[in-house]
């Protein structure tokens, strides 16, 4: 059996459109995303096994960006080129390094312990040397996720802010995660408190299969609901509601999680130059106290 000739097309793109890019490839049939940051601009490379149609791509990607409202200008450059079979799984596996947003500790399947650096979205390395579930002491929560299409395992920078925030500010009691994608907020608010009443939902239908098996996997199936949909007027109400999505997605869906929501909204995925958006829909809304937090180009508003 002859070895597959892959053919890769690698985007250099401007930081912010990183997301919108890596959802535009696998779009127009890209079979896998790698993505390398350097300091202003983003290499997103997608993996097809059948020849490229750059045009074809160029107009999916293009279409991503104004999806995400983002400008042309921030696709910078693309490049085609062929690349051998390998074992991609081994070498992917190998360089998966588990990452750290405060007590959480976000990891995949297959690593049970750690015996060196954890990630932690920065420059910054902490050592560990022990089982996982004690590499932080006793109030560590280990969260596990199997990467897959879903959007969220822990290394984007909203994810990063929707974790810090539900650590802040669930003291249980309820909670919404609204477009919830591999779970892994839903999964850290079941994991923070056993007998809170968690929902979680998303409109894309594999996602929520991607999300009842991480919940299964870090044994918190009993405790989430996952349903296929979005928050509506038939979602129950919650003590601490979260909306990772995008800037024109919170605009559009504001009502409805301001309806949803008897304690604290955590509204995420909005870049700093989007926040006049959301402060302006949030203002004729009549909401006119909320507070920001930031990682790199992205907020988070706490309403």
């Amino acid at each position: 059996m002859s070895a597959v000739t892959w053919h890769a097309l690698e985007a250099t793109v401007l930081r912010e459109a990183r997301e919108a890019v890596e959802y535009g490839l696998m779009e127009v049939g890209a079979l896998g995303t790698e993505t390398r940051e350097s300091d202003k601009r983003v290499s997103v490379t997608g993996y097809y096994d059948r020849p490229i149609d750059a045009e074809e791509i160029r107009a999916g990607l293009v279409d991503a960006l104004r999806i995400y409202d983002l400008s042309l200008a921030s696709l910078v450059d693309l490049q085609i080129r062929e690349v051998p079979d390998r074992d991609w799984l081994a070498e992917w596996k190998k360089d998966w390094q588990p990452v750290e947003v405060g007590r959480f500790i976000i990891a995949p399947p297959w690593i049970v312990s750690e015996p060196g650096a954890v990630a932690t979205g920065s420059d910054t390395q902490v050592e560990s040397h022990g089982p996982l579930a004690t590499a932080r002491g006793s109030d560590t929560i280990v969260i596990r996720i199997e990467p897959g299409m879903a959007f969220g395992t822990g290394t984007h920078e909203t994810t990063r802010l929707c974790l810090k925030a539900i650590d802040d500010f669930f003291r249980g009691g309820s909670f919404l995660d609204v477009g919830t994608g591999t779970g892994i907020l839903a999964i850290a608010a079941a994991k923070m408190f056993s007998d809170a009443r968690i929902q979680a939902c998303d409109t894309d239908a594999d996602a929520i299969s991607i999300s009842r098996e991480n919940a299964r996997l870090n044994r918190v199936s009993d405790r989430i609901t996952f349903r296929a949909g979005t928050v509506d007027e038939q979602t129950l109400s919650a003590d601490l509601v979260c909306a990772n999505l995008t800037a024109p997605v919170i605009v559009d869906l504001l009502p409805s999680l301001l309806g949803a929501t008897c304690g604290r909204l955590i509204l995420s995925g909005i870049l700093d130059s989007q926040i006049d958006l959301v402060r302006s829909r949030l203002l004729d809304l009549g909401v006119t106290t909320f507070d920001l937090a930031q990682d790199g180009e992205w907020i988070a508003m706490i309403v």
